[in-house]
């Protein structure tokens, strides 16, 4: 009797061993899994999510080299305006011409603001007719950009005209750079009316035409 007891009493301490053993184990995986560096990073990203060591970011928007060129402005330019065809007696077709006289580059944004003669508002600017929107127009010194401008387009309010304005757009959309420059009259009197157009600056001097040259 006493030795089946004693036998007995074994068993149920081994049974009690394992029982804490297993119970230590778990609260140790417990406590692993708990910890900040198992599951994630201690910074919170997923090991996947980190970049990594060959990552590289991105370049911006931006240029560097347009945004070490300064806008173009009255003191940079010479400025022209001719006519399309020397047999054109009215003007109403005209190339405007910007060329770089300084030494460094400078950039003409968008289109120029065109005034003829005391026009209320600037000449309207045919929408479609950049070759890049948005981006600057460089020019290296000696370098030119035109602008075709249709004097008149054969609609209502027809005035006389005896000077031509312009103003260099700035950066910015609206904005300007410098003050508006006085443009050398191709005849003694311009015919205007309220059709008037002009096309943004481009290097090409015939694509800014071919807008005009059908109205």
């Amino acid at each position: 009797m006493n030795s089946a007891a004693g036998k007995n009493t074994r068993i149920a301490r081994g049974w009690k061993s394992y029982a804490l053993g297993a119970a230590t184990v778990a609260a140790l995986l417990a406590s692993t899994a708990c910890e900040p560096g198992a599951a994630e990073d201690s910074d919170g990203a997923q090991p996947s999510d980190r970049p990594s060591a060959t990552s590289s970011a991105k370049p911006g928007g931006g240029s560097g080299d347009v945004g070490a060129v300064a806008a173009c402005t009255q003191e940079d330019l010479a400025v022209s305006a001719t006519k399309e065809s020397p047999d054109d007696e009215g003007a109403r077709h005209l190339l405007l011409t910007v060329q770089n006289a300084g030494d460094k580059k400078c950039n003409v944004y968008h289109h120029p603001w065109v005034e003829i003669g005391d026009a209320q508002a600037p000449t309207p600017v045919i929408k479609d007719s950049s070759p890049d929107p948005g981006k600057p127009m460089t020019l290296a010194p000696g370098e030119e950009a035109h602008a075709a401008l249709l004097v008149a387009g054969g609609a209502r309010d027809e005035y006389e005209a005896t000077t031509i304005s312009l103003t260099l757009h700035g950066n910015e959309v609206g904005s300007t750079a410098g003050e508006p420059i006085d443009v050398p009259m191709p005849v003694a009197t311009l015919y205007a009316d309220d059709g008037q157009l002009v096309t943004y600056w481009t290097t090409a001097s015939g694509a800014a035409l071919d807008f005009i040259m059908s109205k």
